[in-house]
């Protein structure tokens, strides 16, 4: 449905996206300490993941945004603007995540033994 020239069922999309994402960062159990082992997911490899979906966030708001300029009929300005924002929002959120891990390695390194 499109009201005016917001289309809602796109908002509507990012809302579930936005769910989804909420319940898989939830844990199933009350007590994290009740995860089991086959089911934990390796800190380099959900770091990668997360880096392989900002860039490929960048990658599809540009090829969005040239479409638009060639002139692309099937593409509208707010479309590639929102994808250019989200792609910019995810690498600044990549940018502040990195930001708070080197504080943090430099905390541990500085702690005495």
């Amino acid at each position: 449905m499109s009201i005016g020239a917001i289309d809602t069922s796109r908002i509507e999309a990012m809302v579930a996206q936005l769910k989804a994402a909420q319940a898989r960062a939830t844990p199933a159990t009350e007590n994290p300490l009740q995860t089991k082992a086959a089911g934990a997911v390796d800190f380099s490899s959900a770091l990668k993941s997360s880096i392989d979906q900002v860039n490929q966030a960048q990658l599809q708001s540009q090829q969005l945004a040239q479409r638009f300029e060639m002139g692309d009929t099937t593409v509208s300005l707010s479309d590639a603007m929102i994808s250019l924002q989200k792609s910019s929002i995810a690498l600044q959120q990549t940018i502040q995540v990195r930001n708070k891990l080197v504080a943090a390695y430099q905390e541990i390194m500085s702690m005495g033994i």
